[in-house]
């Protein structure tokens, strides 16, 4: 056997070890290693090593998720995976169907790797960017028998490299998440140090961002889950480019009268007389028009929460971010008719994506605005209960589908101002919001663990 290929064997359960993987006795083991690495099999004939379930036997075919290197001593790149066992699954078809091992997987590989769209998929071949790849024609034939049963993999070109090892001890970081080796904040700050690299996310200014979506596009919707500060977001854009600020929020009874043009009963005539009313759209539009040199935005509040048919009525047509000329005159109020909005005139739009019950935006109107996405993110912040926000995103993380992933409570419900009051918030508020989604059907597999979390946190029990 080749020193590099046990040097990396060595590597791979120290890691595991450091990862929570260490056993109470010889009844109890977190794996068992397969080490097929003879001469033989190294001549491209199903050389591999890993660990496999630890139900499993030391040799023969085995069942479910497995961590599986595909090495060569011919000092050319490695093939690092997650694979599973040629038997299919026995133990882990649930655990392939949870969202967060794919999204936790997909952001270990880069251009030269690949994740499969379903971790219980084991029909499906790998992609000639792999099997076909230039950089593993020497092991072409090893791949090729596996090609079904690996839902992710990543060349390593020197596994004994820094980079090498890194991408190596993510992978390994990854398997013990799946097994659920660490058991203390030993392992898991060595698991997050091995996979930090791998899910550091770009710092933005999401002020600035919108701002400038805002210029280029004019008319924007500011989306997400609540407490994730889009009005607040909506006001620090106007506030950063000087804007003159005008605001509305839309309810279920919102309607064209109170968005653009209506005549209401004058009270402060004895007789019954009516006078008109300008909508906010109407007032910032106007403004706009006899300001033109000042930039004005309309903020619309829970967008959503009307219906946009009634409300909009024909000034739907003019929210085209480039029209340049038109021909029609949309009238907004008597003797007030426009061609086009004004230059100086823009709109931020809010919208919850947590509420199920408003109504759905048509392609129409989506086409004319542009979408930005704001999600939860930890703060920094004294007052900002960083341990309960990560908690609650690590579930969401792991067990929430794509769509799901849409009701996880943004940062605004972790802020309070001492220990009784985020006790309170979670008992007041997230635990009722959780409640509620899981008795509509939602996040049914994090139920478990959202139970924990609160039983553990506010004495609490979902169930009761």
């Amino acid at each position: 056997m080749s020193i590099k290929i046990e040097n990396i064997r060595q590597f791979i359960k120290e890691k595991a070890e450091q990862f929570g993987a260490k056993s109470d006795n010889e009844f109890n083991k977190p794996y068992v290693e397969r080490n097929n690495t003879d001469q033989k099999a190294l001549k491209d004939n199903g050389a591999y090593f890993g660990f496999i379930h630890p139900e499993e036997e030391t040799s023969g075919p085995f069942h479910d998720f497995s961590l599986t290197i595909f090495p060569n001593d011919q000092n050319k790149p490695w093939l690092v995976c997650l694979g599973i066992g040629s038997s299919g699954f026995k133990n882990d078809y649930e655990l392939a169907t949870y969202p967060g091992l794919r999204r936790l997987f997909s952001k270990l590989v880069n251009e030269r790797g690949f994740c499969k769209s379903d971790f219980s998929d084991i029909e499906t071949s790998l992609p000639k960017s792999i099997t076909g790849n230039s950089d593993l024609q020497h092991i072409k034939n090893t791949i090729k028998t596996y090609s079904k049963v690996l839902p992710a993999c990543q060349i390593v070109d020197d596994p004994e490299s820094e980079l090498g090892k890194q991408i190596i001890a993510a992978f390994v970081a990854g398997y013990a998440k799946l097994r659920d080796w660490p058991s203390n904040k030993e392992h898991r700050k060595a698991v997050s140090e091995a996979l930090e690299p791998f899910l550091r996310k770009e710092t933005m200014d999401e002020t600035e961002e919108v701002k400038n979506l805002l210029n280029e596009r004019k008319y924007i919707v500011l989306q997400g889950p609540p407490g994730t500060g889009k009005t607040r977001t909506a006001k620090s854009v106007a506030e950063k480019i000087g804007a003159k600020t005008f605001f509305t929020q839309f309810h279920a009874e919102t309607n064209y009268s109170d968005f653009i043009f209506g005549i209401r009963p004058d009270t402060t005539n004895q007789e019954l007389r009516y006078k008109e009313y300008l909508g906010s759209f109407s007032k910032a539009l106007k403004y706009a028009i006899e300001h033109n040199t000042e930039k004005v935005i309309l903020i619309i509040d829970e967008i959503n929460r009307a219906n946009l048919s009634n409300v909009l009525g024909p000034i739907f047509y003019l929210f085209e971010h480039k029209m340049d000329i038109s021909n029609v005159d949309i009238e907004i109020f008597p003797n007030f008719k426009v061609k086009k909005l004004p230059d100086n005139f823009f709109v931020i739009a809010t919208m919850n994506t947590a509420d199920r019950s408003l109504a759905v935006v048509d392609f129409a109107l989506r086409r004319r605005f542009a979408w930005y996405t704001l999600k939860p993110k930890a703060i920094n912040s004294k007052q900002f209960f960083k341990e309960d926000f990560t908690k609650i995103q690590e579930i969401f993380d792991w067990y929430a589908s794509s769509a799901e992933l849409t009701l996880q409570p943004g940062q605004g419900y972790f802020i309070a101002d001492s220990e009784d009051e985020m006790k309170n918030r979670i008992r007041y508020e997230i635990f009722p919001l959780i409640k509620e989604y899981l008795q509509e059907g939602l996040l049914k597999n994090a139920k478990e663990e959202f139970n924990n979390y609160f039983s553990t946190r506010i004495n609490l029990s979902l169930f009761e």
